[in-house]
């Protein structure tokens, strides 16, 4: 079988064709740690994480290196640390607690490499030096900046041309700059700022020049695919690509780029500047991280996502049918994913036509079909969901969305609205709840 992606660089969908044969290398930008991460931060970390499953189900687990970095140093941290009044260390060491914690409740496997950009400061220095020597880079006022005008291919990736970017981007603007497109690859420390002794003076490093120092560390300066979100292919994704490859002329950097559409909130991207965000911590509290995670993976990734709350509760019915099948399979363990699936997903991770498989598998469960809960198991390995025994996850999650559901419908009943209160009722039985209505209130139970 083979692997196909679409490959934002081509712009077309391609077969996966590994530099080392039998083997997969896969890079992708993890967070920044200057606060919680939320739901639209989650989405490239779900979605990633299921391209790591299906490589090490496709090459085996000792044949995947999959590196997601932690950018540690940068002036969000820097600015959100003297806010608070901590030392920067703290404030990261904390923050990094809190994601790792996280992202285990989204089920997340550990990457294979886990670097951070304050353990590779001395790589990214040496890169600089190399782009200085190769006349793509230049030292202005204690800045070093990459000179864009001298690498041509500096917009394949975006489709921008440089005339655009300084017509139409937000840029940096500075007077030390050579050309408005420049961007800085070192610049100055003082105070209580985190800095480094360089060539060019105490400094640190700019923020996408780390990626490239991180990813040629571990993976090479050829390595298979790189993601992350829409967000990053501007500037983040075209400026490390510039960087490695005018550094390591005939350089392929990574083949295949991935890029993962939006989370958004009526329509708009969700973010921390816009106010309309969730953390993933705060969704944690009322909902079991396998419904994130089937609520980020419902749609195909390249895709908007439109966030809203029955987004989540849509996730909690499906989730709990698949459980309520295992059940009646007598929750069985795992077989191997159903080659439908791992077709479905090797085609440019295409999530939702794995679950329409997944469905199918619960319907022939439910109805005893031989074998049906081990292979509806198996597929839920391989997205990450359906990990807990079918126990604890009713006695976890069943009584609070009952009574959840039942303040609905209670509401509902008292507005009136018994189209609404009936068709709560019957998403309940749908998943195995009978209600029962009553002189003392209502109440349930399984069937």
């Amino acid at each position: 079988m083979t692997l196909s992606f679409h490959n934002t660089l081509s712009r077309r969908k391609e077969t996966l064709v590994p530099v080392e044969a039998g083997k997969a290398g896969l890079y992708v930008c993890g967070p920044t740690v200057y606060d919680l991460i939320h739901l639209g931060n989650a989405r490239p970390l779900v979605v990633f994480d299921v391209l790591f499953r299906l490589l090490r189900h496709h090459f085996g687990d000792a044949h995947v290196t999959y590196v997601r970095n932690i950018t540690d140093i940068d002036d969000k941290i820097n600015a959100a640390a003297m806010e608070r009044g901590i030392r920067i260390g703290e404030f990261t060491a904390d923050t990094i607690v809190a994601f790792h914690r996280d992202v285990r409740a989204l089920g997340c496997l550990e990457p294979t490499v886990e670097p951070r950009a304050t353990d590779h400061v001395e790589e990214m220095i040496t890169l600089i030096g190399q782009l200085i020597g190769k006349g793509h880079a230049y030292e202005a006022e204690g800045h070093v900046l990459f000179d864009v005008p001298s690498w041509s291919a500096y917009g394949r990736l975006s489709g921008n041309t440089i005339s655009d970017i300084i017509a139409g981007a937000r840029l940096d603007v500075a007077p030390y700059k050579k050309n408005d497109a420049d961007f800085v690859l070192w610049k100055p420390s003082s105070g209580d700022l985190p800095g480094w002794e360089s060539p060019w003076g105490y400094g640190r490093p700019g923020w996408h020049l780390e990626c490239s120092a991180m990813s040629a560390c571990h993976l090479g300066l050829d390595f298979d695919i790189h993601g992350g979100g829409n967000d990053l292919v501007f500037h983040h994704h075209e400026n490390e690509i510039a960087q490695t490859c005018a550094a390591h002329p005939g350089a392929g950097f990574a083949r295949i780029w991935m890029h993962n559409g939006f989370v958004t909130v009526d329509g708009e991207k969700m973010a921390k500047s816009l106010g309309n965000f969730h953390t993933v911590q705060d969704l944690l509290k009322d909902w079991p991280g396998e419904v994130l995670r089937l609520a980020l993976l419902g749609t195909h990734y390249r895709k908007p996502l439109d966030f809203d709350f029955d987004l989540l509760k849509q996730a909690r019915s499906q989730v709990t049918r698949f459980y309520r099948a295992l059940q009646e399979a007598g929750d069985p363990p795992a077989a191997p994913p159903p080659d439908e699936v791992v077709e479905a997903l090797g085609d440019d991770l295409n999530t939702p036509r794995a679950l329409a498989v997944m469905h199918d598998l619960e319907s022939r469960a439910r109805k005893g079909e031989r074998g049906a809960g081990g292979a509806l198991r198996g597929a839920g390995d391989l997205l990450g969901i359906l990990q807990e025994s079918t126990e604890s996850w009713f006695r976890g999650t069943v009584d609070d969305a009952v009574a959840e559901a039942i303040a609905r419908r209670n509401e509902a009943r008292a507005d009136k609205d018994f189209r609404v209160a009936d068709r709560i009722r019957d998403e309940l039985r749908d998943e195995g709840i009978e209600l029962m209505d009553g002189p003392g209130g209502t109440t349930w139970r399984r069937i």
